[in-house]
């Protein structure tokens, strides 16, 4: 128990100091107008109020990541909090608040026009596939998830097929419309829903002297999983998740004033941080072992969830708290396809005013994901974790560049950018859906790769320097 309050502790504690100094490296500039006004087009860039703001991040970004992650990675015992504490304080907040600026300082340009000005033009069309292949990936999940726990909930009353149309249905109108009409109405709503399913989960946990372990650095995983870098891809969202550099685009079109960035995206992370501490406490103090092992296996973590809520809060608190999950998702997902017509549409340069427009980018999306639905959840889940640690090892990088080109301090990015680069390589050479060589090569491996990327890094950042007429942040004056 001592651990989970620490660590919560710790987490809030940041936001007003580290968060505070990336802050303060970063340089914001209150005067300077935002996309929301210099570009607002009654679409995607309209003025919102920070709050709004601040509960549409933190449901952009979700998912059911701070919640089924945690509870797989409850498996490997308590060394699960270091990680999303370390993750979140710094690499996932330090990612989130400075490719959500950097695309308030650039007409609130998506992660691969954002590559393509920092890292070159090659990284911005592989950035623009990988982005749209894990936004596909992350709103197929972000279907089958909620589909199923609201299957379960209704006790099989509603066929899944009915409930998974009907999810898709809404993603398509959320989509669609312009972000005030549903995102921006919505969206506070569900918003308080998930903090206080989260809140009720925490308090019962604490009130009830839960059993949660204290912290330990031994693996405690039934298989023996090895926790680098298993650990960092099974605990993406509540770490750190390349998905939000995909997610922050949306909101740094509609913030009025780059002052409230620290709370709007380093503080929803730490946010979802915490939320991601709570179910992994749960986890480990109701179903901890081989017992969570099995439950994962028979149901995965929607079962997990239902547990949980049902547990410790009751009949009508447990329903509640699984429609907070289920919140999540759905959440999350229809943000992803919208941030895929969006990158889709900057990368061929087509205006988003008309309907039509946006139909014909959306549809395809859509069909694909429909597709993808008959997948297996846990392959797509680990498809989706190596993509979205990728992301994110970029998008820290173009944050690690933005600073460097500036002279500032940008070991805040480039440091966890480091790790980040390391981890996905790793994963890539040992898993079995990639190249599944044994771990010791697959460490030698990415090490050398990692050195490699480290090397035209620091070559791109010499070259960037050397460009006089390098514009770090675009033009968003009225006469834009």
């Amino acid at each position: 128990m001592i651990t989970f309050l620490l660590s919560i502790a710790l987490l809030i504690v940041a936001y007003f100091t580290y968060g505070k100094l990336i802050e303060k490296i970063f340089g914001v500039k209150e005067a300077r107008p935002t996309p929301a006004y210099s570009m607002k087009d009654g679409v995607d860039y309209i003025p919102m109020g920070t709050n709004r703001n601040s509960l549409i991040q933190l449901l952009n970004i979700a998912g059911v990541g701070p919640i089924f992650g945690p509870i797989m990675g409850a498996l490997y015992g308590p060394v699960a909090f270091i990680w999303i504490v370390v993750g979140c304080i710094f690499a996932g907040a330090v990612h989130d608040y400075l490719t959500g600026m950097i695309s308030i300082r650039n007409k609130g340009a998506h992660l691969p026009q954002l590559a393509g000005k920092f890292l070159g033009k090659t990284m911005k069309h592989m950035v623009n596939a990988i982005a749209v292949l894990l936004l596909l990936l992350v709103g197929t999940v972000f279907v089958t998830a909620p589909a199923g726990l609201l299957f379960n909930l209704m006790n099989g009353w509603v066929a899944l097929g009915v409930i998974t149309g009907a999810i898709f249905v809404y993603y398509i109108f959320a989509t669609l419309l312009p972000v005030d009409k549903i995102i921006g109405r919505v969206y506070p709503i569900l918003g308080a829903l998930l903090v206080i399913s989260a809140i009720g989960v925490g308090v019962m946990l604490v009130g009830t002297g839960a059993p949660i372990p204290e912290l330990t650095l031994q693996n405690m995983h039934p298989a023996g999983a090895a926790i680098f870098p298993l650990l960092m891809i099974t605990i993406a969202c509540g770490a750190i998740s390349g998905f939000h550099a995909t997610q922050s685009p949306i909101i740094s079109r509609t913030m009025q004033n780059e002052r409230n960035g620290r709370k709007v995206f380093y503080g929803m992370m730490i946010v979802e941080g915490i939320i991601a501490m709570i179910w992994a406490a749960a986890a480990m103090s109701l179903f901890y072992g081989t017992d969570l092992s099995e439950l994962i296996a028979t149901g995965g973590a929607g079962l997990v969830v239902s547990e949980v809520a049902f547990t410790l809060l009751g009949a009508i608190g447990g329903t509640l708290a699984v429609l907070g999950v289920i919140v999540l998702p759905i959440t999350s997902g229809d943000t992803a396809f919208r941030s895929a017509r969006m990158i889709i549409a900057d990368y061929i340069k087509l205006p988003q005013l008309k309907v039509a427009s946006r139909l014909w980018i959306a549809l395809p999306l859509f069909a694909i994901s429909f597709v993808l639905t008959n997948m297996d959840f846990t392959l797509l889940w680990r498809y989706f974790g190596v993509t979205n640690a990728a992301i994110s090892a970029i998008a820290l990088f173009v944050g690690a560049m933005y600073l460097a080109i500036q002279y500032k301090f940008h070991w805040v990015a480039s440091i966890p950018a480091t790790f980040m680069t390391m981890v996905s390589l790793t994963f890539i050479l040992n898993a079995p859906i990639g190249f599944g060589l044994p771990m010791i090569t697959s460490y030698i491996g990415a090490a050398v790769g990692t050195i490699i990327i480290l090397v035209l890094f620091a070559y791109k950042v010499k070259l960037n320097r050397a460009e006089t007429n390098f514009k770090i942040d675009e033009d968003v004056s009225k006469a834009a």
